[in-house]
């Protein structure tokens, strides 16, 4: 399911090897027009987790990778006031050539040495549940709600009774 907030922008953090880092620097500056490497492309392919990073002629592999945490991003029109333009959720991983591909869609750090093994050390673990017993309970709350009872349930008939004790106190002076 996809939402698309009027106003925010889409975005996504890149992160890509220093000397790459370097190249792109260049070509943002303001000598982009000394600089080989004119363009910027980026491919992905069927999966949409795969990819290609292209700038000037030289080709990186590239991957889509899921953030431990949603990180916000702000901008500023007046160097006072911050205005929310996104929900970052993702990273592009941009590898040197030689570099393996990651074998998880999720990123195990964050992007700051604070959140290193965030998934690890911040976030709860996910209980062992038996999936036939969530299944099973399930199952019953289901049958509960339209009325009807527990399967593979005694039921015991009790009785109880109410006694009351009235104690009357005298003078105890």
């Amino acid at each position: 399911m996809s939402f698309h907030l009027a106003g925010m922008d889409e975005q996504f953090i890149l992160r890509v090897p220093p000397s790459v880092a370097e190249r792109i620097n260049r070509l943002l500056s303001e000598n982009a027009s000394s600089s080989e490497d004119k363009s910027l492309d980026l491919e992905f392919s069927e999966d949409g987790r795969t990819g290609t990073f292209v700038i000037g002629n030289d080709r990186f592999p590239a991957s889509v990778l899921d953030l431990p945490c949603v990180v916000e991003s702000y901008k500023t029109y007046d160097d006072s006031a911050l205005v929310k333009t996104a929900d970052v959720g993702q990273m592009i991983l941009v590898r040197e050539s030689g570099e393996a591909s990651p074998d998880v869609v999720e990123y195990r750090h964050g992007l700051t040495p604070p959140m290193r093994d965030a998934r690890k050390r911040r976030f709860r673990r996910e209980p062992d549940l038996n999936p036939e017993l969530v299944q099973r309970v399930e199952k019953d709350l289901v049958n509960i709600m339209s009325g009807g009872t527990v399967e593979n349930l005694d039921i015991l008939d009790t009785n109880f009774s109410i006694v009351s004790l009235v104690i009357i106190f005298g003078n105890c002076w």
